[in-house]
């Protein structure tokens, strides 16, 4: 089941920004498999992914009209699944009033475990969002929605050597933004040594 879905058009987006009921519900049902793979990507559970993604598509249907660009609707829409994810993360830690639960034998992580998955998702999106638009775009058409290279790059009006180029330019600064986040904390503790 390896079906590649495609994200609605600009001329349907437009049409649901001006107000055409079936083009909405169109864009909301064509978003769905790529906010759910969003969802899935950075909820550390499947309840939350499934949360998260529903909000996230009634956030599309009530605001579609503030989206400024029409093409920016897979960037917004991953910008919104993630704040989805860190607001259930603030659910969950200060909800910690309660006494704990007896462990059980699943799966499922713990509480911790689920804290410091979603701050690690956090701070790699921060760095996905600190990336030029045209690299972000094909970051996250390449390795979020895990679109073959060709049909990023013929979406995006690029060369496949092109397409290639920007992607590597992506990661090598998401994986510099990453380490420079991770050498802070020992800096800071050298210079207060």
């Amino acid at each position: 089941m390896n079906q590649r879905f495609s994200w609605p058009d600009e001329r349907l987006i437009k049409a649901a920004q001006d107000g055409d009921v079936t083009s909405l519900t169109t864009v909301v049902m064509e978003s769905q498999p790529h906010v759910r793979k969003f969802a899935k990507s950075l909820c550390s559970s499947p309840q939350d992914a499934e949360d998260a993604a529903q909000e996230a598509l009634i956030i599309l249907y009530r605001k579609i009209g503030t989206l400024r660009a029409t093409g920016a609707l897979a960037s917004w829409m991953f910008r919104i699944v993630r704040n989805e994810c860190l607001r259930q993360v603030r659910f969950l830690v200060h909800r910690n009033d309660e006494p704990p639960a007896e462990p059980e034998a699943s799966a499922e992580p713990s509480a911790e475990e689920a804290v410091l998955h979603r701050l690690e998702v956090e701070r790699i999106a921060a760095a996905v969002g600190a990336l030029p638009r045209d690299q972000r775009q094909v970051l996250i058409m390449r390795d979020v929605q895990g679109l073959p290279g060709r049909t990023v790059a013929h979406s995006l009006g690029l060369s496949n050597a092109a397409m290639k180029s920007r992607l590597h330019r992506a990661r090598a600064a998401v994986r510099q933004s990453l380490e420079a986040i991770d050498q802070a904390p020992e800096q800071a503790t050298d210079q207060a040594a």
